[in-house]
Order: structure tokens, then C-alpha cells, then sequence
């Protein structure tokens, strides 16, 4: 097979791919064998007929079809690994030359393929860069915000006859008008004031009420069948309850903890606020590093990849051709995918491989996150094909995670950081590949190395008394 590559732009080439017809040989006898044992043709057996046979009854055009269609990916898919390139897209594949079709059996195949590829570029050296981020700092104020955190979940609720505050409890009816016809509606929803994750405006809406009480407000619905849509929203509390908090006093911390003292109790919050704030240095440095990437490394998205992203953000959202909301996240999704573009490459550079475990740690957590049984979840991944995306993601990941451990890491303080707990280190990698191998040797390698020891019956020439005598 030969094969030329033309640069028609820096994220798109063209593949010129001729393959000679004695390399086709094998795929054109599989063709007649399959076709063979398709047709019926008098006085010859299903599967044994003559080559020549079928040239004549079905056509020697549908046999070099076949093949071709049995070995052009297969074409394409090495002429991809000799370009280097990677690609993005699926190719425009265009056929411009088959084998003799009548005559002598002879000629080639020749087929063009234009696919986007991924950019090339040069991923900056890490070696003797240093990030920064901010030092761990525990006041009394987290020390607060931990206990009230923890009272809030032995908190009981009180119904008061006040206007509702940030912080309330209220239960709610709520209606969806459009046009002036409902479009949704629910009723009895519990929902505390101040936490904005319902619908934009509600907070403000049911700030002042009692119970009882009713408002309408304008927003945008922010699911269902009408999500995006603007709509008249009739909000009514018909309860309104505050939230009552136990004394902080050596009783809570024996009911809410295994300790018997308050002050006690401060004390492990303090490192359980420490730990938190250790946790989030991890992934500010883990975001200080993509940004520094971001900023180094210099590539065009193609275009016709964020126009690809788009089309499927749009269908999975059920809004196909809805062009105002592509213009809405076309940077996003521009963002994103320059992003996976960039981590790719750093996986790649650092031979980053994830294996099964991990793997199945992802679904299994993924499933419990959707509040769905694993084994399901695995089953409907794999049906739907998002196993390959999942391992991507999973190796992007870890590739920041890998190159967090080139660079140096210091707080805002000037104090260098150990973040080997939330992203390993290159030794315990080692460590764990040795007892993995040990793990799994084989009894007969275990047998072998008790051999090896030394017994008396063993012959000279046997591998152990081999291993033995270069060991003593």
C-alpha cells in the first residue's frame, strides 16, 4: 500500500491511499467466498462456486464492491497511523479507482480521504515551572461555619406567623404560565430561601412573604419541555418555618459527636476545615496548571469540530437547529474542546494509560452519582458507546495529575506543598506495580523460585539448579 498525505490547512489533510491488486487478493477471495454462499446457481454446490461462475451470473463489479467495503477502513485506519495525524471527525472518503472490473483480473484500488486532525503543537516543558496558590488559613470563623454546618443537621424546624427570610424554610406551590396557558405547576415543595437552585427569582419573590401568600414573577424555566422559555411564575407559601439550632455546648458535641467536650469538638473541626482547604490547594494547582497550558500552547480549534459539539449539545437538549442558543455556547464549547485537545496531547507525552480498576472505581461512582445501579449504568454505557469517552476523560485527568508532580507547588506564604496525597507520586506508582507483578505470578513461578533455593535431587542442567548456581 502506498500512501501520500496533502496539508490542505493546519487541522485538515487530504490521503491519497493506492493499494495494488495483489494486496486486495485476499479480501476479493473472501468476496466470491461470501457471495458464493449467497446464490444458488444449478450445478453447483451453495459456497463452491468458480470464481469465473460468479463473474458471470452476479458480476465481477459486486465482488470488488464488497471487498472494497471489507478492507477501505482498514486502509484509511493505516494510512492514519503512517500521517501521524489524529483525527477528529469522521473522513470524506471518495473512491477514484477500482480494480479491472472486466478483462484481466488486475489495477488497484485508489481512495481519497479529507479529515479534520487534530492541530499539531508543542506542549511547554514543565521542568522548573512553580505555581501558586493560596495558603490554608483556619479561623474561627471556618471553626463557626463547620459547627453551624453540623447543628443545622440536628436543627429542627418551627413554623413562625413573620414574613420569610433568607434562611426559611417555606413550603411552596408553584405555576407556570406561558401565553396565558399553565405549562407546569407543583405543589408542597420544600425549599430553604438563599439557596438559588430552583428558579432565578425565587428568593427574591418569597422574601416578605407569609404564609398563605402569593406573588407572580417573570423568569425563565429552567426545565422540562419549556426550558428556556420565559415564563409568569405564581409562587404560594403555605408554610413558613425557621430553622431552630441545638446550643454549642459539651451536650451537642456528646449527642452530634464521639467527643465529650465542646472545645473538643472545635478542635477536630479546625482539622477537618484544614483538610478541606489542604483538598482545594490540590485543585486550584491542578486549574493554575491548565491555565498555564491555556496559556502557552497556541492552536486553532477547527472550526468544524465546535460546529460537530454543537449539533450534539443541541439534539442531547432536544433544541436541534435552534441557532440562537448554538450562538449562546459556542465559546463554551469552543472552550472546552481546546481544552480536551490540550490534555490529549499531555496523556499522550506522558504515556498516561488508565487501567480497569479505575475504570470500573469511574462507573461505579458515576452510577451512584445518578442514583442508578452499577451494573445497569455499565450495561447502558456500553450499549451506548460512552466506554471510550469515559477512559478519555479518566486520562485526561490523570495526565494533570501526573504533570502536577513535575512542576513545584508553593502556597501564598512562600511554603512549598506535598500534594502527593491527591495525586501520588512516581514512587508509590513504582511500588504498586512491583506488588502487582508479585501479586500475580504464576504457581509455576512460584514453584520455579522454590527450586531455585536448592534440592538435592536437582538435575545440573534443570533451570533451577541453573538459577541456584548463578545465585550462589
Amino acid at each position: 500500500m502506498k500512501s501520500t498525505v496533502e496539508n490542505l490547512d493546519p487541522a485538515r489533510i487530504k490521503l491519497t491511499v493506492e493499494v495494488p491488486y495483489e494486496e486486495l487478493k485476499p479480501s476479493l477471495d473472501a468476496a466470491y467466498k461470501e457471495i458464493g454462499s449467497q446464490v444458488q446457481i444449478p450445478g453447483f454446490r451453495r459456497g463452491h462456486v468458480p470464481a469465473r461462475i460468479i463473474d458471470q451470473r452476479v458480476g465481477r463489479a459486486s465482488v470488488i464492491q464488497e471487498a472494497v467495503n471489507a478492507e477501505l477502513p482498514n486502509r484509511y485506519r493505516d494510512a492514519m497511523a503512517e500521517s501521524g495525524r489524529v483525527p477528529l471527525l469522521q473522513p470524506e472518503v471518495e473512491v477514484t479507482e477500482l480494480p479491472n472490473v472486466t478483462g484481466a483480473n488486475g489495477g488497484q484500488l485508489v481512495f481519497t480521504a479529507e479529515v479534520t486532525v487534530r492541530p499539531e503543537f508543542d506542549l511547554p516543558e514543565l521542568d522548573g515551572v512553580e505555581l501558586t496558590v493560596d495558603a490554608v488559613e483556619v479561623g474561627e470563623e471556618d471553626i463557626d461555619s463547620e459547627l453551624d454546618s453540623l447543628r443545622a443537621r440536628f436543627g429542627s424546624l418551627k413554623s413562625v406567623g413573620r414574613k420569610a427570610k433568607t434562611g426559611d424554610f417555606v413550603t411552596i406551590d408553584l405555576t407556570a404560565v406561558i401565553d396565558g396557558e399553565e405549562v407546569d405547576s407543583v405543589s408542597g415543595v420544600s425549599y430553604e430561601i438563599g439557596k438559588g437552585n430552583m428558579l432565578k427569582g425565587l428568593d427574591t419573590a418569597l422574601r416578605g412573604l407569609k404564609a398563605e401568600e402569593s406573588t407572580t414573577f417573570t423568569t425563565e424555566l429552567a426545565g422540562g419541555e419549556h426550558a428556556g422559555e420565559e415564563a409568569e411564575v405564581t409562587v404560594t407559601a403555605s408554610a413558613v418555618k425557621q430553622r431552630e439550632l441545638p446550643e454549642a455546648d459539651d451536650e451537642f458535641a456528646q449527642m452530634a459527636s464521639e467527643f465529650d467536650t465542646i472545645a473538643e469538638l472545635r478542635e477536630d473541626l479546625a482539622k477537618q476545615a484544614t483538610n478541606r482547604k489542604t483538598a482545594d490547594q490540590a485543585v486550584a494547582a491542578r486549574d493554575a496548571l491548565l491555565d498555564l497550558l491555556r496559556e502557552k500552547v497556541d492552536f486553532e480549534v477547527p472550526q468544524a469540530v465546535i460546529d460537530n459539539e454543537i449539533t450534539q449539545h443541541l439534539a442531547a437538549e432536544g433544541k436541534e437547529g435552534d441557532e440562537e442558543h448554538a450562538a449562546e455556547i459556542s465559546d463554551d464549547v469552543a472552550s472546552s474542546v481546546r481544552d480536551q485537545i490540550i490534555l490529549d496531547v499531555l496523556a499522550e507525552t506522558l504515556d498516561v494509560r488508565v487501567d480497569q480498576s479505575e475504570l470500573l472505581d469511574f462507573l461505579f461512582q458515576t452510577a451512584q452519582q445518578y442514583g442508578m445501579e452499577p451494573g445497569q449504568f455499565m450495561q447502558g454505557a456500553q450499549q451506548a458507546g460512552q466506554i471510550p469517552a469515559f477512559v478519555s476523560e479518566l486520562a485526561r485527568n490523570k495526565s494533570l495529575a501526573l504533570a502536577l508532580r513535575q512542576v513545584t507547588v508553593k502556597d501564598s506564604a512562600g511554603k512549598e506543598l506535598d500534594l502527593s496525597e491527591f495525586i501520588g507520586s512516581d514512587e508509590a506508582d513504582a511500588a504498586a506495580i512491583v506488588d502487582e507483578v508479585e501479586r500475580v505470578a504464576t504457581p509455576a513461578d512460584a514453584a520455579q523460585k522454590d527450586g531455585s533455593a536448592g534440592s538435592a535431587g536437582s538435575s545440573p542442567s534443570s533451570p533451577s539448579s541453573a538459577s541456584s548456581a548463578s545465585a550462589e
